[in-house]
This record gives structure tokens, sequence and C-alpha cells, in this order.
């Protein structure tokens, strides 16, 4: 039976597939479908908009519209019955196909010297190194300095290990390809199992790749505890585009957004 009440609307044309609204919805109730936020059921939908602030595009809004009531019992089976593969099938797959990240580009590099074998040692003090199969219990977590890394930045930045790896334990990832909700499970086991110190986000400018913040900050939540995290936003170029330090209200307004769908 269908009644009158708030229920989230998403503009297609602006979605650009990021996949942040998937994280922050804890009912499960959008999806990325052929690269774009899709909901997937009315009765998922709690219509308290949790998801509103983590969509960099402004892609989401509240309507008031007839539509099926919210169903708790529902999203209980729904997200039982989701599966977290190694690789989640149309969850942030390769169809985007207004991602900026799938625009080419042709880039004028500058010439660099030709190093000798040997000559510039690497900064890496672990294996493995992505995030998919670094256990929580490895011993370089405890205690260390994480660096949560887009792969792509280490092919961006031209001394990678020395910038940024020298003295911190590197996860590498894609939050556009890999299961972003497998990454908030596998950083908040970490988190909480690991004194970490602090965590670093590299990331690159595009917007699908933002995601990876805001998977660090919904493991925080998940795991009850606020780390110092910064982030730091690489242009295609290699340059630094932004820096800056997640104040712990960032991330407890994050916590608490998400609190409001989780207690429904």
């Amino acid at each position: 039976m269908k009644i009158l009440r708030k229920i989230i609307d998403i503009d297609l044309e602006r979605c650009d597939g990021c996949g942040q609204c998937v994280i922050a919805c804890a009912e499960g109730a959008i999806e990325i479908i052929d690269g774009k936020a899709t909901l997937v059921s009315d009765t998922y939908c709690d219509g308290l908009g949790a998801c509103l602030g983590e969509c960099p595009q402004g892609a989401l809004r509240l309507i008031e519209r007839e539509a099926e009531d919210f169903d708790p019992e529902a999203v209980e089976r729904h997200l039982e019955s989701k599966p977290v593969p190694p690789a989640a099938e149309g969850h942030l797959g390769p169809t985007a196909p207004q991602c900026p990240s799938r625009q080419i580009c042709i880039l004028d590099p500058a010439p660099a010297p030709t190093p000798t074998l040997g000559s510039l040692p690497s900064a890496l003090s672990h294996w493995p190194v992505q995030i998919r199969l670094i256990p929580p219990d490895a011993p370089f977590l405890r205690g260390a300095d994480l660096l949560v890394a887009a792969d792509c930045t280490a092919v961006a930045v031209p001394d990678f290990h020395g910038r940024f790896l020298n003295g911190r334990v590197v996860m590498i990832g894609c939050p556009k390809f890999d299961n972003v909700a497998e990454y908030v499970e596998r950083f908040a086991h970490i988190f909480a199992a690991n004194p970490i110190r602090s965590v670093t986000v590299l990331s690159m400018e595009v917007p699908c790749c933002s995601a990876l913040l805001a998977v660090v900050r919904k493991a925080m939540e998940k795991a009850g505890i606020n780390i110092p995290l910064d982030e730091i936003v690489i242009g295609v170029r290699g340059d630094i585009v932004e820096t800056r330090t997640v104040t712990a209200a960032e991330t407890s307004e994050a916590s608490k957004a998400a609190g409001k769908g989780a207690g429904r």
C-alpha cells in the first residue's frame, strides 16, 4: 500500500556514479547500476536523508511522493541476502559513462633522468599492499601510521615513495572498481584490532576517488573510534590539489547521519 511520505530522489544527470551515497545508506536502498546511483526499492528508504550530505554532485534530494512505506524487516532481509564478494559486479563498475576518471587526457610528461638500477631506494616496509589482501591481524598494522592510497596516485606522483610512503604502512585500492562495502568492513576490523596512530588518505581529484575518504570515515564510525585523519588530493599531473585535516567533529557528524538510518 502506497502512502504520501518523504523519500530520496536521484538526479541521474548530476550523478557521476562515485558511490558515496551507497556507503552512507545503512539500509542498502541505493546501489550503483549501469554507472548511476539507483533507489532499488521504496521500502528500503526510511526518508531520513542520511545520504544527502555525502553526494559531491548534489544529485540527491528528499521529495514527498506516494511510495511504499518503509519496511525495516524487508531491509533486514535485504541486507542479509547481499553477498560481499571479492569484487561486486555492478557496484562502482566500469560502465559509468560520465565519470570524469574515464575521460581521455593526453599529458606532456616532463623529461626525467634515467636512474641506474638500485639508485632509488624503496620505502616499502611490508607486503601485501592491496586493501583486500591485508588481514586485520597483520603485525605491521600495530601502532602504524596508515597511508590509504588510491592505486592511481602511485603512478601520478613521481616521488611517491619519498614524499608519502616513507614511515607509513600503505594500503592501496580503487574505490571505483572494488567493493566499497568490503573496504568499510575490513578497515573497521583493522581499526578495532590495532592501535592505529594516524591515517592519511591519498586520492586522485576525480569524484569517484573521493569515496576512499568516506570509506575510512564510515569504518571509524563502525569501530567506534576517532583516529587523526588527513586527506591529500592529487591532480593527474602529480601535483597536490588539496591537503586538509579531517576534524573529529566532521567524522562525528558523518557518524550521526549514518546512525539515524541504522537506528530505524
